[in-house]
């Protein structure tokens, strides 16, 4: 049954936009958010065409595609509740105004609550993406091609704010940000990729932060940065700042290793306090990324067990630290890196970790990757940032997960 929504005039909510400083400008949040309220729709079944508000404490049962016209918005208030069936997608050819709250999150998943069976968020001609406190599980979906989809795909010079919520059980690219002005702010990211996809992946001239992320247990890259290989200006500059990465690039395996972060194709990265463990490359600054403008340092390396297998090629084996800083890249160590040298040193001390190296898509992610006392990411950070290391950070500003 497909609901048809008339004669609805449709707001975007109002976003108070905070700078808080402490030696730099911190980067944009979310802050006294004006929860939506304009054109209710009613719950039950909807496809096609739609704009106006899903509704706390409602359920929303999507039927087939639905598309959010230029000049319209779909928002969301806390608590709303989307099942997706029939693989269906949303195409935002307008505004996406998901805003949940840490008490009643949005969640949108399939029927069926399995990986890669539902289609995302297809936003290449949108306006605006905002999304706060939703879980949105079980993406990418086949096209029509058979292709998995990404969760999340931007082409353009928008802004693009997705902060303090889950992604979990993708096929491919969680975030696909082609040009966009984005904020990427305490997220976390769980299982996604399938045999590939990054967590995070930006390109074609993106800006902007990403900062207090986790993501665990990629297929590809947690964060991969690039420019267009044939439009080389303007260039992909992206802070890369106090995230945990762990986990990360072995279902590809070592034709194509996935990277905890990588800069290349004319991109700049400036690459601090962030944790990287059991990632089968850490760092990787490819050597035809404008290396020259990239920075970085104040780094923790880490790996739990000192060999381990490819999972392509059995007969490989491969010691992780030594790719901390893979060999013929253009990256190698600061003095301000933490960089593990056996296993007990500069263990960045999670207060629950299970030892996960590489897991299949949807594994489930059981860890707490809060710091104990005694952490050596605790005061180790670069103060421009933050003065710890990690997404968890002791001045609040971290993640909230």
């Amino acid at each position: 049954m497909k609901v048809k929504y008339n004669h609805i005039i449709s707001t975007i909510a109002l976003v108070t936009v905070s700078m808080v400083s402490c030696k730099k400008a911190e980067v944009t949040t979310f802050n006294k958010v004006k929860i939506p309220t304009s054109s209710p729709i009613q719950p039950g079944n909807i496809a096609g065409f739609v704009k106006g508000t899903l509704l706390t404490g409602q359920t929303y049962t999507v039927t087939g595609d639905i598309t959010v016209k230029k000049g319209d918005t779909l928002s969301a208030q806390p608590g709303a509740i989307v099942v997706v069936k029939n693989n269906a997608q949303f195409n935002i050819q307008g505004v996406l105004n998901l805003l949940g709250s840490q008490d009643q999150p949005i969640f949108f998943n399939s029927d069926t609550n399995k990986p890669g069976t539902w289609g995302g968020f297809q936003a290449d001609s949108a306006q605006a993406i905002n999304i706060k406190w939703a879980h949105i599980d079980n993406t990418g979906g086949p096209d029509a091609g058979g292709s998995a989809r990404r969760t999340i795909v931007v082409r353009g010079a928008i802004p693009v704010d997705i902060e303090d919520s889950w992604f979990t059980n993708g096929q491919d690219d969680l975030m696909g940000l082609f040009g966009a002005k984005v904020t990427i702010l305490r997220n976390t990211i769980s299982s996604s990729g399938s045999t590939d996809g990054e967590g995070i992946n930006l390109k074609s001239g993106a800006t902007g932060v990403v900062a207090y992320n986790v993501i665990f247990s990629q297929a590809g890259s947690g964060v991969k940065l690039e420019t267009s290989t044939s439009v080389p200006f303007p260039q992909t500059e992206i802070e890369v700042y106090n995230n945990t990465i762990v986990a990360i690039g072995w279902r590809r395996g070592s034709a194509e290793p996935g990277r905890g972060t990588s800069v290349g194709v004319n991109a700049i990265g400036h690459i601090f306090n962030n944790i990287y463990v059991n990632c089968y490359h850490g760092i990787e600054l490819f050597n035809d990324g404008d290396v020259t403008h990239t920075t970085y340092g104040n780094n923790l390396f880490y790996a739990t067990v000192d060999t381990y297998t490819d999972l392509v090629d059995p007969t490989i084996k491969i010691n992780i630290r030594d790719n901390f800083y893979p060999a013929g890249a253009a990256g190698s160590p600061r003095p301000t890196d933490l960089i593990s040298t056996k296993i007990g040193n500069f263990d960045p001390l999670f207060v629950k970790f299970d030892g996960t190296v590489a897991a299949p898509n949807g594994f489930p992610n059981v860890n707490d990757f809060r710091l104990q006392n005694g952490s050596p990411a605790y005061g180790a950070g670069n103060t421009k940032y933050n003065q710890d290391l990690g997404a968890y950070t002791t001045d609040g500003k971290g993640n909230k997960h």
